[in-house]
């Protein structure tokens, strides 16, 4: 089944009225933390970078602060995080460019921002939506894998995805629907077992079929 640009705009539609409100899972409480925060969280869950900052962010939560470990040391607090050598690596090469370049201080564009270590177009897109209110879609594992199912998007990139939503997407709505896709990614179309039949949207979605959801066999269950 192939999605006309009104069937899109309505799932957008139900997925605005379903995750009015949603922000992101991570906690943080300045915009430095929120950085190294994204950055902890590629290739893992909020809810373990959650359990890791409470150990971090109190005795080095700023770029200066954090400088003062070395990477054995950063290693040894992020260590259950994944890919912790290179994320510790790169999070003191970005406090130092912070540092250096920018008074300690998150800068406020995307050119900036992808100029640090570790942060490429999902963090900064995140770090710009979320702490600058600048209209941005960061397309993670969960955008990228929801798009696609409900044909919002057909690209086969994280790049070509966000293009494509960008397109489809009112400006003004950008950070709001990068949300909308995280949760309903991590709540119902989940990588290998979607939950179809709770899906607000099941019905329109032309990837249902292919996880055992159809209508029929809905209506006849409720009979």
């Amino acid at each position: 089944m192939m999605l006309t640009t009104a069937m899109k705009e309505k799932i957008l539609h139900v997925l605005e009225k379903e995750y009015e409100g949603t922000t992101t899972g991570l906690v943080y409480s300045s915009p430095f933390e929120l950085l190294i925060a994204v950055i902890l969280s590629a290739q893992c869950t909020d809810t373990r970078v959650n359990m890791i900052t409470p150990r971090l962010f109190p005795a080095y939560g700023s770029a200066e602060k954090m400088l003062a470990l070395t990477q054995d040391q950063l290693e040894t607090l992020i260590r259950d995080c994944g890919l912790y050598h290179s994320k510790a690596r790169n999070i003191l090469a970005a406090c130092h460019h912070l540092v250096k370049d920018h008074g300690g201080l998150v800068p406020a564009t995307f050119e900036e921002l992808i100029r640090l270590p570790g942060v490429g177009r999902k963090t900064a897109n995140v770090v710009l939506s979320q702490l600058f209110d600048i209209p941005a879609i960061a397309v993670d594992t969960h955008v990228f894998r929801v798009a696609n199912r409900l044909q919002l998007a057909a690209g086969n990139t994280v790049r070509l995805v966000e293009d494509e939503l960008m397109q489809l997407i009112p400006k003004e709505k950008w950070g709001a629907a990068h949300h909308w896709l995280i949760w309903h990614g991590r709540k119902i179309c989940k990588a290998r077992k979607p939950l179809c039949f709770e899906c607000p949207v099941n019905e329109l979605c032309p990837s249902a079929a292919q996880y055992g959801f159809s209508l029929e066999k809905e209506q006849h269950d409720i009979v």
